[in-house]
């Protein structure tokens, strides 16, 4: 068969510039699509060419249909590689292709269309004798249908959307008497997330292991697998860290689960790569059941890429130009260990908000045995309209202790100054005992979540902060005479030189004036810092206010106390509510001069595909608010504020 002379890559960022590189090794043309928000990203300037598809907001680029087609017609592309997210799992997109004389690089609109529908997904692949979650059977079931069939499973239960996927609108329910109220709340975010309210119900298993398979599929009728992943340590159902294979299976756990997702991909007549996702009993893994298929290249491939030698999107690409597999099911073996980690605008602090901003200092870890996917480079503007992950870190070793160690390493050497990521956290998170002995479940990640997360700011940090403003304090140095009055060298008439003293400030945390000691000699470069604290020397990278170290980062700015009470920073209080997030207000419940109760839901915020909802924090009035819908806003800025209701009662002193 012929490879495509050229294919459009219908994404942006890390995958857009994967799914490039493999197109340049095989000689094709790529063309890259880009909104306003990315005329400069970095999937526009690997490209060979580039189009602009539309304005910032997805629904008026990324996910315009009409304009990814127009530019794969305006650039001559054969075929078109959707990537993962926005239209990669959309049948309609998979059908205009077709419908173009396009090549969709991926599975045919049927399958796209049937394991979308997790419903008939279950159903079919139950036929099929794939094992399936005990749970409710058919579409359409009332409020009251719903809650009969959980009752019928026992509780607790967990309620799901038929149409959707990351965790959204999923509900665990553990008593009956919150049933009703559970299913209601779970419709309201499936109609707002998928514009379909369609539940079902599901026996909750706990401490489960989220384990999948991945699979490739030619025209020609093979099928095989590649192993499994781990993907177990998730936050807010989404995944954060995966491995393969997973010390969980034994071979002959791997080869039953194996040839079920063969049997789930033929039964809806599969093509290209394609992964079947099982929840796994940690305690009896020959206990797995089938949850969904996901008909596309999965975010984690690139762990199968390393144990198997195979390119995924290579045999994507191979199969989607009409040709066989290269290898048969024996030919498979897994080869080593491979561990992942998504690095994402999030701050882990802030319950894994999104966060935002411009990359400042960018160092991406290359190492012997690691492999960075990044969509990123210095100058790159973070914002909240789409995806928060920017990069995969991914190690490969001889064993799992090996790269894990070496996944932690580079980590430690990811520096991603200006944007607040979760590097540092998922550092730790790797070093977590119950992750290196593999003792592993989805819960494992919010149970341990704060014992990750570092508590205040270390004392070095305002102290290379301080180093760093005292050097900038310093005049040039010159062949000349030095004005010795120029030097900032707390020089005063009879007595100790005075202390050189700056108000700092990381957002979050109460100001801190740092004194600059005289006894230490700190060492500050272009780009990082070093300082002595108690006989330790801490060196830092550093850009702007910026200090990172060890996957950590941390804004270090300077305090005005003046600035900061004539400021709306200074209205803090249990009577302000400011965003958690940078992002866009989406909805407006309220106006000034409205009561409101304790805990009711004033304002949304959006970003990165995340909705947060801001409640009043007390009975009150609306005395102020600062924002419409449609208003982009910053993190921590003030959008209303709530008085609380003068008390009838008397006080104690009247009593």
């Amino acid at each position: 068969m012929t490879m495509f002379d050229t294919v459009l890559v219908a994404n942006r960022g890390e995958i857009a510039v994967r799914v490039i590189r493999t197109l340049r090794s095989l000689g094709v043309r790529s063309v890259a699509v880009f909104s306003d928000a990315d005329a400069d990203a970095r999937h526009v300037r690997e490209a060979d060419t580039a189009v602009r598809i539309g304005p910032a907001p997805a629904a008026e680029s990324y996910l315009s249909i009409d304009r990814l087609l127009d530019a794969a017609t305006r650039t001559g592309a054969q075929a078109v590689h959707p990537g993962y997210g926005f239209l990669a799992e959309n049948a309609g997109f998979a059908r205009a292709c077709a419908e173009a004389g396009l090549v969709f690089i991926g599975p045919p609109a049927s399958a796209i269309s049937l394991m979308g529908d997790k419903i008939r997904a279950k159903e079919t692949v139950k036929a099929a004798g794939v094992p399936v979650v005990p749970g409710s059977s058919g579409s359409g079931l009332s409020d009251g249908e719903l809650a009969a069939a959980a009752r019928e499973i026992g509780m607790p239960v967990l309620l799901k959307p038929s149409a959707g996927g990351g965790g959204k609108g999923m509900r665990l329910t553990r008593v009956e008497s919150a049933l009703m109220d559970e299913i209601a709340a779970a419709r309201r975010e499936a109609r707002a997330s998928f514009g379909d309210d369609t539940l079902l119900v599901e026996r909750w298993i706990d401490r489960p292991r989220h384990i999948e398979i991945q699979v490739l599929a030619d025209g020609h009728g093979n099928v095989v697998h590649l192993g499994e992943r781990e993907c177990s340590l998730q936050r807010r159902h989404q995944k954060i860290i995966e491995e393969a294979p997973s010390v969980l299976l034994d071979e002959a756990t791997r080869a039953a689960m194996g040839e079920a997702a063969v049997q789930a991909a033929r039964s809806c007549g599969y093509r290209g790569a394609g992964t079947v996702e099982f929840i796994v009993p940690g305690t009896d893994p020959s206990q797995y059941f089938f949850m969904e298929m996901n008909t596309r290249l999965q975010v984690e491939h690139p762990v199968t890429e390393l144990v198997t030698g195979l390119d995924l999107v290579e045999w994507q690409l191979r199969v989607a130009a009409g040709e066989r597999l290269a290898f048969t099911q024996d030919d498979i073996t897994l080869t080593g260990h491979a561990v992942e980690a998504r690095v994402c605008a999030e701050d882990p602090a802030r319950g894994f908000l999104p966060s935002g901003g411009t990359v400042l200092l960018l160092r991406e870890p290359q190492a012997d045995g690691v492999r960075t996917d990044s969509g990123l480079t210095e100058g790159s503007e973070v914002g909240s309209l789409y995806d928060p992950m920017l990069s995969k870190v991914i190690a490969y070793g001889p064993d799992r202790p090996t790269a894990l160690r070496k996944l932690r390493a580079a980590l430690a050497d990811t520096v991603t100054l200006g944007v607040p990521t979760n590097a540092g956290f998922l550092r730790r998170l790797l070093a977590h005992p119950a992750v290196v002995s593999g003792e592993m479940d989805t819960g494992l990640v919010e149970r341990e979540a704060d014992a990750l997360v570092p508590h205040g700011v270390p004392d070095e940090v305002y102290e290379a902060a301080a180093a760093v403003r005292a050097a900038e304090l310093a005049p040039p140095v010159t062949k000349g005479w030095t004005d010795p009055f120029s030097v900032p060298s707390g020089w005063r008439t009879g007595g100790e030189p005075a202390p050189l003293a700056f108000p700092l400030r990381v957002p979050g945390t109460d100001p801190v004036t740092h004194t600059v000691r005289r006894q230490a000699t700190p060492r500050v470069e272009a780009h990082t810092v070093s300082v002595e604290m108690h006989g330790v020397t801490h060196t830092f990278h550093r850009a702007g206010d910026w200090l990172g170290r060890d996957g950590d980062s941390w804004h270090v700015a300077d305090h005005d106390p003046v600035e900061a009470s004539l400021s709306g920073a200074a209205r803090s209080g249990v009577d302000t509510l400011a965003a958690p997030m940078p992002g866009t207000v989406t909805v407006v419940k309220v106006a000034v001069g409205d009561v409101v109760a304790a805990g009711q839901s004033l304002l949304v915020v959006e970003a990165m595909k995340m909705e947060h909802v801001i409640s009043a924090p007390h009975a009150g009035t609306v005395t102020e608010l600062d924002v419409t819908a449609g208003s982009t806003v910053a993190m921590d800025q003030v959008l209303a504020v709530v008085t609380p209701q003068e008390s009838d009662e008397p006080g104690e002193e009247q009593k």
